[in-house]
């Protein structure tokens, strides 16, 4: 779990957005290349699209979660409650450390734009992303792992 959690802290310090640095963390768990993880997890970042909504690290979180928990048979209520039971989960321990899961509300800032802030010393200073996306992994790990599964 601390490799994971260290990995997608790195990974935002190197220049990657929220919901990529999760995400790829974890990709090639799945068997998905870095480059395509990537790209999947690329528009969730800023909280999808710098829109400020879901944070992209929770978004990613959840993406995890389908693909290790997912459902692929149509029409089965039971299945599907389960892992909406299990997304909802995860969206409240990650509330039990942030409050919220809305990026605007991590940040205190609304949205401003879709241009990306550049990546200096005082952003990362400001921001408390790295903090999050750490929680975000910690919390995918303990999934992975078994928490979080009735």
């Amino acid at each position: 779990m601390e490799d994971k959690v260290k990995k997608a802290g790195d990974l935002f310090l190197e220049g990657y957005n929220c919901a990529q640095s999760l995400f790829c963390a974890f990709c090639e768990d799945f068997g998905i290349d870095f480059e395509t993880g990537l790209k999947m997890s690329s528009s969730l970042g800023g909280g999808m699209g710098r829109l400020r909504e879901v944070c992209g690290a929770v978004s990613s979180m959840f993406l995890i979660a389908g693909l290790k928990f997912g459902y692929v048979e149509k029409n089965n209520d039971i299945i599907k409650a389960k892992h909406y039971k299990l997304i909802q989960k995860l969206s409240e321990a990650f509330k039990n450390e942030h409050q919220t899961i809305i990026c605007r509300e991590l940040l205190n800032e609304d949205a401003n734009g879709y241009i990306p802030e550049k990546r200096t010393e005082e952003y990362y200073k400001k921001r408390p992303c790295l903090k999050i996306i750490q929680t975000a992994a910690k919390i995918t790990a303990d999934m992975l792992n078994g928490a979080y599964n009735d």
